[in-house]
């Protein structure tokens, strides 16, 4: 009888336990459904990184995760890795590699190519410095898709392709100028502002934040930083009337731990070199095309800040304008200000400083100097203590001509040491090679403008533009890439609209005018010449210098070449199968050094667009010239209609053409882009046949588009050019 209440009480324990696991598992069924549902929703938004089983199969790389890189690993010279965009966190893109050198250099050939499929449409720009870690390379294409590639031989282990909108906010065509890794994370800046972070293993999506709005001008094409446990990105957008700045995010989650901006605010530093009577600051552009540098022993981060805006017109914007065309140092854990540099007061002509900031340290008069070096459009490197921003040389501010519309600068520095490019226009310069030139204006470097048009060196193209310059500890040179070009400039009344191109004129080059380059090492010593070399096309592609003595640089015919780094004399080239627009990079596997750069191409350099991965050693057997197979999926074809018929010829037919060729140069209703001219106010618009030769047979500074369009696409963008763009200017 006893027993009884015993088994009531166990009955009754079951019983609630069996309905305590029920409700339990219905509770995990909804959790997995809810999760599920929100997965979809994310995948949606961020499809899934493609993988190649097959090649994963056949890869026996180790996949190891990036570790939680410490600032001692991120500040060595790279060796067997090349883990940050600029090499380390000094961006002197100098290698201690030394197997390949001037000895052996003719012997270098082709190792592999693999073909990554992606951003091969003119609009795109390959203009990436790959970053390996571990015999893994992450490289990405001017459309934001990210591949990992095994260095041994190529294979791409996963892919990952964001889902990016048509953006209609784009300065200077579609690009990406490389990753970050740190954390087993790979890190991506996208074009449309957000930073993505990828499982580094399956390129899976683990975070994502959106930096800033691209519908309101904001985008970004530098590389991130990965640093101390954040990721520092700058954005770009100068063009657009943004207000510039660099955000530090927690590289775990993405979340933001704070935001310096490069144009200050009420209250200030700087703040007083903006009008007090209007809100110009609120979009005074300064923006950041590259990715910083960081000295660990000091804790700063330094850059290099782009134009005010409107770039032209500076009538509305009285004062210096900072931190516009400026090198900036802040505290890289709080983002406090430091120093700053400004480089161009008040600048009206668009010479701002998109070149990466190098440190380095050097020994001048017997004393070793913390240094820091900075390649502006105006033709000088800027040579700086970095401990201070006090020059390291010598810069002198001196009286400039004035234009009194323009709110100009009384004085503008100017560095002791030598120029890389020209800095004035002379007359016999005019009849040599601008015949045909009709305006009556022409000076030099700071010649202030109005409202008739003056042609002037060096353009808005630099100088130096955003391709890498390099530092080598062993010569103690400083090499920098120069674009040698006419411009003409002018200023007209511009209102401001958040999300609308906010120029103060049209900028433009002078159609076929002479356009020419210089590869330029700068002693640090002196902010002399060393030695150059000139070419009759812009340099633009960045630069990787060698312990074995070497000096990579792409060239825009497809080839990469080899200078010695001393003497400057061309010791190698190799000719690959689109421009070389991109940053080359040295890293080890087994013992064995190896070169690669990224051949796709770039549209505002005009040259022909690719989308190979090309990496060389001393055992490659692929000699220069060859074409590699186009391994890549083929695109659908686009050019006809659901009845596999060729598509009309039509107008409408012809803008998409334009969008996708012609926009970055010309901008999007023609009134000029960042490097082509009005073509509403051209001579050649309106007439169907000279339209229809010049996009076949470009031009001094247009490439040619014969091969590159189809005859269909040729007549429509023609057909658009004459019954659209003409008819704008009436």
């Amino acid at each position: 009888m006893n027993d009884q209440p015993s088994k009531a009480k166990i009955i009754t324990f079951f019983s609630v336990l069996f309905a305590v696991v029920v409700i339990f598992f219905i509770y995990l069924t909804t959790l997995n459904d809810a999760d599920q549902a929100s997965k979809s929703d994310h995948e949606k938004k961020n499809p899934p990184a493609e993988e190649s089983v097959e090649k994963q199969e056949k890869s026996d790389v180790k996949n190891i995760a990036a570790p939680a890189f410490d600032s001692k690993e991120l500040a060595a010279a790279p060796k067997e890795n090349w883990v940050t965009n600029g090499g380390n966190l000094s961006n002197q893109r100098f290698s201690t590699l030394e197997e390949i050198n001037t000895s052996n250099i003719k012997n270098l050939k082709g190792k592999w190519v693999t073909h990554l499929g992606s951003g091969k449409e003119f609009k795109y720009s390959g203009e990436a410095t790959p970053v390996v870690f571990n015999g893994i390379m992450y490289v990405i294409t001017g459309a934001d898709e990210v591949s990992a590639i095994d260095v041994k031989n190529g294979d791409i282990l996963w892919t990952y392709k964001p889902d990016i909108e048509d953006l209609d906010t784009v300065c200077c065509g579609w690009t990406s100028r490389g990753v970050a890794v740190g954390d087993g994370l790979v890190y991506v800046a996208l074009l449309d502002a957000r930073l993505v972070a990828l499982d580094q293993k399956t390129g899976e999506v683990v975070w994502e934040t959106a930096v800033a709005d691209w519908e309101k001008g904001y985008t970004i094409t530098s590389a991130p930083l990965y640093y101390n446990g954040k990721i520092y990105t700058g954005l770009a957008g100068g063009e657009y009337g943004i207000r510039g700045r660099v955000t530090a995010f927690d590289a775990k989650t993405g979340k933001e731990a704070w935001r310096f901006y490069t144009i200050p605010g009420p209250g200030e530093k700087g703040h007083e070199t903006w009008p007090s009577d209007n809100d110009s600051w609120k979009h005074g552009g300064a923006p950041v095309w590259q990715t910083p540098a960081v000295d660990p022993e000091s804790g700063m981060l330094y850059f290099s800040t782009g134009n005010a805006a409107p770039d032209l017109d500076g009538s509305v914007r009285e004062g210096d304008n900072l931190f516009s065309a400026s090198i900036v140092a802040i505290d890289a854990e709080t983002g406090d200000y430091k120093w700053h540099f400004q480089e161009v007061h008040h600048d009206i002509w668009d010479l701002d400083s998109p070149n990466p900031v190098i440190l380095f340290d050097v020994e001048i008069d017997g004393k070793k100097r913390k240094a820091l070096g900075q390649a502006g459009k105006t033709g000088w490197v800027y040579l700086l203590d970095r401990t201070n921003g006090e020059p390291l040389i010598g810069i002198e501010e001196k009286p400039v001509p004035q234009e009194e519309r323009q709110k100009t600068s009384p004085t503008q520095p100017y560095p002791k040491g030598d120029a890389f490019v020209k800095q004035e226009v002379t007359e016999e310069d005019v009849k040599k090679d601008i015949k045909d030139y009709k305006g009556n204006l022409f000076g030099r470097i700071f010649t202030p403008y109005w409202e008739e048009p003056i042609l002037v060196k060096p353009s808005t193209f630099g100088g130096a533009n955003w391709p890498p310059s390099a530092y080598n500890p062993d010569t103690e040179y400083f090499y920098v890439l120069g674009t040698d070009q006419y411009s003409t400039f002018t200023r007209s009344e511009e209102e401001y609209e958040e999300g609308g191109m906010y120029l103060g004129s049209i900028i433009q080059p002078v159609q076929d005018a002479p356009l020419r380059g210089t590869v330029t090492a700068i002693d640090v010593k002196t902010n002399k010449i060393a030695w150059q070399q000139n070419w009759d096309t812009s340099a633009y592609s960045g630069i990787l210098t060698t312990k074995g003595g070497l000096v990579f640089v792409g060239h825009n015919d497809g080839r990469l070449i080899a200078f010695d780094a001393k003497t400057g004399d061309q010791v190698w080239e190799f000719k690959t199968d689109a421009g070389v627009n991109a940053p080359p990079v040295a890293y080890e596997v087994d013992g064995k050094e190896y070169i690669t750069v990224f051949a796709a191409g770039n549209s505002l350099a005009g040259s022909k667009h690719g989308d190979s991965v090309w990496t060389f050693s001393l055992e490659g057997d692929i000699k220069s010239g060859t074409v590699p197979e186009d391994n890549s999926k083929k695109k659908e074809d686009s050019k006809k209609d659901d009845n596999g018929k060729k598509a009309a010829v039509n107008a409408e037919e012809g803008k998409k053409v334009y969008e996708g060729n012609c926009l970055a140069c010309h901008g999007r209703e023609g009134t000029g882009g960042h490097n082509g001219p009005d073509l509403q106010k051209s001579n050649v618009t309106g007439n169907p046949e000279q339209v229809k030769e010049r996009v076949k047979k470009g031009g001094s500074i247009m490439p040619s588009f014969e091969g590159v369009l189809t005859e269909e696409e040729i007549n429509a963008v023609t057909k658009y050019l004459n019954e659209v763009i003409a008819k704008k200017s009436k």
